[in-house]
């Protein structure tokens, strides 16, 4: 793997190739801090807050007539998503699955592998 390295903007979809530390692996690079893979490409995820809040999905959103699956992985435990949130992800006819991050990383590469139409946003864990 090459050195560590901040990742603002990788297009395409990647396989996670690993978590942990902080942070996680995908396409021979690292990043520090969570992430979320689109169809358009893997960012950095600067969450607005402690809760979700519709910003934090602003991204989301504008993509989701190429997303049928939301994965997200909400570090090292399942975190209560309001319903508020919930909504919005029906709104826009998306399937929303938080679950812990481990979890999320792995289920995303299953879907991809298959080719299904799936994003995620994933908190990174120690």
């Amino acid at each position: 793997m090459n050195e560590a390295s901040e990742v603002k903007f990788l297009p395409g979809q990647h396989v996670i190739d690993g978590y942990g530390r902080g942070g996680f692996r995908f396409a021979d690079m690292s990043h520090q801090g969570n992430i979320l893979s689109l169809p358009s490409g893997i960012s950095a995820w600067n969450l607005a807050s402690s809760g979700f809040t519709e910003s934090d999905f602003v991204k989301v959103f504008a993509e989701a007539q190429m997303i049928d699956m939301f994965l997200l992985g909400c570090g090292p435990s399942l975190l209560t998503v309001a319903q508020s949130t919930r909504q919005l992800f029906k709104d826009f006819k998306i399937a929303f699955d938080p679950m812990p991050t481990a979890v999320a990383a792995r289920t995303y590469n299953i879907l991809l592998a298959e080719g299904r139409r799936v994003a995620c946003g994933l908190i990174a864990v120690a």
